[in-house]
C-alpha cells in the first residue's frame, strides 16, 4: 500500500492532521475472517492507526 499526494516527499503521520483515505485488509476477531476496511468507514469516530508490519508476517 502506498499513499502519494503528487509531491517528491511520502506522506507523513502528523498530530491533528485527517489522515489519507484508504482501504486495507484486517483481521475481524468476532467473525474470525479477513475483511476490507476502509477509513471512510470510521468518519466521525476517534481512530487509533497501529502500523507494525513485521509483527504479523508469517516467517
Amino acid at each position: 500500500m502506498q499513499f502519494s499526494n503528487n509531491q517528491e516527499q511520502p506522506l507523513k503521520a502528523q498530530l491533528s492532521t485527517q489522515a489519507p483515505t484508504f482501504k486495507a485488509d484486517a483481521y475481524d476477531t468476532l467473525e474470525k475472517t479477513i475483511k476490507q476496511i476502509s477509513l471512510d468507514n470510521y468518519r466521525g469516530s476517534w481512530v487509533i492507526l497501529f502500523f507494525y508490519p513485521s509483527d504479523f508476517t508469517f516467517v
